[in-house]
């Protein structure tokens, strides 16, 4: 049997190669791998900060654009409610005015009944009248003499200054 010994065999020598290529470059591997490292942890906080400043402004925008959101709510309240109100008053004022406006046809139709009645009247009256001069015309001239007519004549002028006085 043939030994072999422990430098004969080629795996043991790249185990030794191994570990002094670590020993000999090992320190300088390690401070390149963690300064990457260092770089990449670096740049992975900054983004993460920059993601945090971006929430937190998008958050404020978002908070803003609520406010504004439930500004323009109270507002647009606001002007339906003002819109409603107005339109009650002018349905109000326009009632009314229709209302006025039937009162003021109804007074001038009652004025009109009223002027129609009284032209009326006054019709019947002077045809009264008319026919009353007339019959007593006819009277006077069927039953009355001259002297008659004198007199009566007479009396008219002396009570003309007191019914002028009593008018």
């Amino acid at each position: 049997m043939n030994e072999v010994g422990f430098f004969s065999e080629s795996r043991n020598w790249v185990g030794i190669a191994f570990f002094l290529f670590f020993i000999l470059f090992g320190r300088k591997l390690w401070s390149a791998l963690a300064g990457l490292l260092d770089a990449r942890g670096a740049a992975v906080r900054k983004e993460l900060d920059e993601a945090a400043a971006l929430r937190r402004e998008a958050e404020a925008l978002l908070t803003d654009a609520r406010q504004k959101r439930e500004a323009a709510l109270a507002d647009a309240k606001a002007l339906i409610e003002g819109a409603r109100v107005e339109a009650e008053r002018l349905a109000a004022a326009a009632t009314a005015e229709a209302e006025a406006s039937a009162r003021r046809r109804e007074k001038m139709a009652l004025d009109r009944i009223a002027a129609a009645e009284k032209a009326a009247v006054d019709e019947v009256r002077m045809t009264a009248a008319d026919i009353a001069a007339a019959a007593a015309r006819d009277v006077i001239a069927e039953g009355l003499s001259a002297e008659a007519d004198g007199r009566l004549i007479d009396n008219a002028i002396s009570s003309l200054p007191a019914a002028l006085r009593a008018a």
